[in-house]
């Protein structure tokens, strides 16, 4: 097992020192949330707030309190001008753009809140953005955020399960590290983590069988037949209703997490939201050697319209992924 923390890792990465930071404040954020998971039933933070986020989400005291720790933490990070989270319907801004640049924090605190109650994974996923060219010297505004996917600089999640793993890309391969609950440190336990292009394993709730377009029927059915069918093998489905532990799982051993566009709400492109998962979750699997697809093209060259924009994801190994491309083809379904 490696030796190095994060602290030396990003001392040594050929990034912005002040990039680096942001990545460490983020943990130092994530290590606090962690304590506050990891008390449960016996603090003060489990069940429901009363109130709902800008999603109409009904909010978990969790979510609140992890939203407020990223703020206040984070916040110290020299170089950081302003934040953005999937709790706050607007940014938060925290101090002017430099006149060398500056950097922009979208992050979801605390991702599969709906499942802290029955104890399963959850976690934190972040993005980091540039600000733009034209903000020197002035305050960053919430169009400074609607940047395209391509342009993150860094990404990453923290899932708190049996062991609380952080996930990394400064945007030149991935890197996992384990946090050790002795000390607090964050030790690299991967330095190359890699998805194989070939899987038998998929995650998708099929409860929203009926609601799908039928490229994804078909990839689904498919998959189903088995060893009979006509992809010639058995794959078996997964799905914990955490985006973070569903991903966590392709980026460990391989597979496609789902979720896709259906018809209850045909106007809405999605249920997940762009700028919070489905962006830095596309540029982690891209790092490292997976694929992600929204139903119209690669989900990081997606226009930006809204800091809450909802999107269809599709993300994992890349010949499943190549073959879900080809099945939304206009002449997909005849192939």
């Amino acid at each position: 097992m490696s030796t190095t923390n994060l602290a030396a890792f990003l001392s040594r990465a050929p990034v912005d020192p002040r990039l680096s930071a942001i990545v460490g404040v983020v943990a130092e954020a994530c290590v606090a949330i962690n304590g506050h998971v990891r008390r449960g039933a016996t603090g003060q933070a489990m069940g429901a707030l009363g109130s709902q986020n800008v999603q109409g989400e009904v909010q978990q005291k969790l979510d609140v309190l992890s939203n407020d720790i990223m703020l206040e933490i984070c916040a110290q990070a020299p170089g950081l001008c302003a934040m953005a989270s999937e709790e706050m319907e607007t940014i938060h801004p925290v101090r002017m753009v430099e006149p060398e640049g500056g950097y922009l924090l979208l992050f979801d605190p605390l991702d599969g809140s709906s499942n802290i109650a029955v104890n399963v994974s959850i976690g934190t996923i972040f993005s980091i953005l540039p600000t733009p060219e034209d903000a020197a010297g002035r305050a960053v505004t919430e169009a400074d955020f609607l940047q395209p996917g391509r342009r993150q600089l860094a990404a990453g999640y923290v899932v708190y399960g049996p062991q609380t793993q952080m996930v990394l890309t400064l945007g030149a391969g991935v890197s996992a590290f384990t946090l050790d609950p002795e000390n607090g440190d964050w030790v690299q336990t991967s330095a190359t983590m890699t998805i194989p292009a070939e899987t038998r394993e998929f995650a998708i709730n099929t409860a929203n069988t009926r609601h799908w377009a039928a490229p994804v029927s078909r990839y689904v059915d498919e998959c189903l037949a088995g060893v009979e069918g006509p992809r010639g093998k058995d794959f078996n489905m997964r799905w914990v209703a955490s985006m973070v532990a569903d991903v966590h799982r392709v980026m460990s051993r391989g597979g496609v997490f789902m979720y896709p566009w259906d018809k209850r709400e045909p106007n809405r492109a999605g249920k997940l939201r762009l700028m919070y998962e489905a962006n830095p979750m596309a540029f982690l699997v891209e790092q490292a050697g997976g694929a992600s697809f929204d139903g119209q093209g690669d989900t990081l060259d997606a226009p930006v319209i809204a800091l809450h924009q909802r999107a269809s994801v599709m993300l994992g190994s890349s010949a499943e992924i190549a073959r879900l491309r080809a099945y939304h083809a206009p002449d997909g379904l005849t192939t």
